[in-house]
């Protein structure tokens, strides 16, 4: 829940509404965490290793 609520707090912070930083923050955590997963398996997955790959995930936004 940590990593999920830094996510969130900075898109609001980056001027989105309340609603949309919850949907783009809940997107974009499950995207590095799909990520992170394909490379550590889910069963080693820790939250470090999704922060390691929210900076992908953001850039498959721009896509």
């Amino acid at each position: 829940g940590d990593v999920l609520t830094g996510i969130i707090t900075a898109l609001l912070a980056r001027g989105y509404d309340q609603v949309g930083a919850c949907a783009l923050g809940m997107y974009i955590h499950g995207l590095a965490g799909d990520l992170a997963a394909k490379d550590f398996g889910k069963e080693s997955l820790v939250a470090s290793d999704i922060i390691n790959y929210l900076p992908q995930a953001f850039m498959r936004l721009d896509d």
